[in-house]
Formats: C-alpha cells, structure tokens, sequence
C-alpha cells in the first residue's frame, strides 16, 4: 500500500505488479512515507527521552486491561504511569473506584493493544523499521512475502485507529508509515480499504485520502483480480465509491484543461484546440 497524491493519480496502469508499485505510485508513495518518518523522528527527538525516566515506570502502580470477549478474552498488565501517557487513560484510571484495577476493552484487537504496549515500553513495535532499508520493515518468517489477505495491512491500520484512541499522535505517524511498507494484492487492499472507510472518521483524510486514490489510479486494472469484492466495498460504502470517482474525474478534467491549453493560439506546442469527446 503506497500513499499517492490524489492530484496526480496517474493515466495509465497497465503495467501493475501487486507485489509492488508501479514506478510512478512508487515515488508518490515514498514521497508521503519519507515525510511521515521525518515528521515522527522530529517528535522523537523533541520528545523527552523514556529511557530517562523509565525507572519511574517500573516503580508505578500495576494496571489490568481485558481485552476482546468471550473465549478470546485476555487479560494483560501494564504500569499505570506507561498508560497514563496516554490522555485516554488518564481519564479512565482517573474514574476507576479504589478497589479496582481491571479496564475493559471488549471490542479491541489483543494484537493491537500488545503493540500499543511494546511501543510505550521501547519507542517501536514489530515489524520495526529497518533504518538501512528505508521501505523494508523488519523480516516476518511467519508471513508470506505478499499479503494476499489484508492481514499485514489490518494489523497497522487497527493499531492507527487505537493510537487515534488513545491521543497517541507519535504512534499513529508510526503506524500509517508502516502500511506503505506493505507488498499486498487486489483482495488484501480490499481487506484494508473496509476497515479503513468502517473505522475512521469521514474527515481523517491522512488515512483514507491515499486509500482512494490507490483505487482511483488502478481500480481498472486491480477490480478485475477482485470485481466481487470491489463490488461489495462500493455497495456497502458509498463515500469509498464516490471518493475514487471525484479523484477520477478531476485528473480527467485536469488532463482535459491541459490539452486545451497546449492547443490554445500562441500556446507552445501550437497544436489545434482539441475538441471536446466522450474518449477524454
């Protein structure tokens, strides 16, 4: 999953690799990922060091958190001063009556909330970034090198949404440059494009924004490889289907105006102003 401006989805793309971007979606995506990194290394760096006060830490209260329910419940531990570093929590443990110490989080993912948690304890979670390999993230022998699922994709994107929670911004800078790290398939984007468009705000374009335009610069060619499923995601989310058409249309006005000007008298190319038609 590669981030893309949406003014500059691209004409054409024919020659599509699911196991990566095509040259063009490839340097847009490093462009917002590279910004990414450098916004959260400069929180980081402006940011008061953990491992100064991490002794404090350890000597703070313990706290339970369930999570999930039924026979997926689980119960972890944390101390209170890691959690609190979170405005959510401060609340929460706030309002706990004296004789307890268990949160509850039915509905949150176990997986997310362990990454949430080694994040506080060491300022990164797996798959880590490689700092030599500035696209790569750390290797996974369990996973395939492709996320033919959307499974790689849901793990960033559901530890983003809990950082959105949480009032975690650093965590959540972290977690969306990770998703364009992710090699992914037609049917995994899918995967990840229900969950973005079911669990974000309609106004969180940092997140839904690159997912439209994704599908906007190659729902032609990738729609095919999973026509029943881009079907269903336009169906049961209307404003997914609608984001990717206005992003198609603009860059086809877009392309339009500038025909009209290379054809315009005086203009450079000295062309004929193009008619208007319907192959535009």
């Amino acid at each position: 999953m590669a981030d893309l401006d949406p003014s500059q989805v691209a004409e054409t793309a024919d020659d599509v690799d699911m196991g990566g971007e095509d040259e063009e979606a490839g340097d847009l995506g490093e462009e917002g990922a590279d910004a990414e990194v450098a916004e959260l290394e400069e929180t980081q760096t402006t940011a008061v060091n953990p491992r100064t006060i991490f002794l404090d830490y350890l000597r703070s209260p313990i706290a339970q958190l369930a999570i999930g329910s039924g026979d997926e419940a689980t119960t972890i531990s944390a101390h209170r001063a890691i959690l609190e570093q979170s405005p959510y929590f401060v609340d929460k443990l706030a309002a706990l009556p004296a004789n307890r110490t268990k949160l509850e989080f039915p509905e949150e993912s176990l997986d997310a909330f362990g990454c949430f948690l080694q994040y506080q304890y060491t300022g990164e979670y797996f798959p880590r970034r490689l700092p030599n390999v500035p696209d790569g993230l750390e290797p996974d022998p369990s996973l395939p090198a492709v996320d033919d699922t959307g499974a790689q994709l849901l793990k960033h994107a559901r530890v983003y949404t809990l950082a959105e929670k949480l009032g975690l911004p650093e965590l959540k800078t972290l977690a969306h440059s990770k998703i364009h790290r992710i090699n992914s398939t037609a049917v995994g984007e899918i995967a990840y494009a229900r969950y973005v468009y079911a669990n974000t705000a309609t106004d969180d374009v940092t997140i839904r924004k690159p997912v439209a335009a994704f599908w906007a610069t190659r729902s032609h060619v990738l729609r095919h490889e999973a026509e029943g499923e881009f079907k269903a995601m336009c169906l049961d989310f209307p404003q997914f289907g609608f984001d990717v058409l206005s992003l198609v249309l603009d860059q086809r006005e877009k392309r339009a105006r500038e025909r009209e000007e290379d054809g315009t008298p005086g203009g450079g190319k000295g062309r004929k102003r193009m008619r208007p038609s319907v192959n535009i």
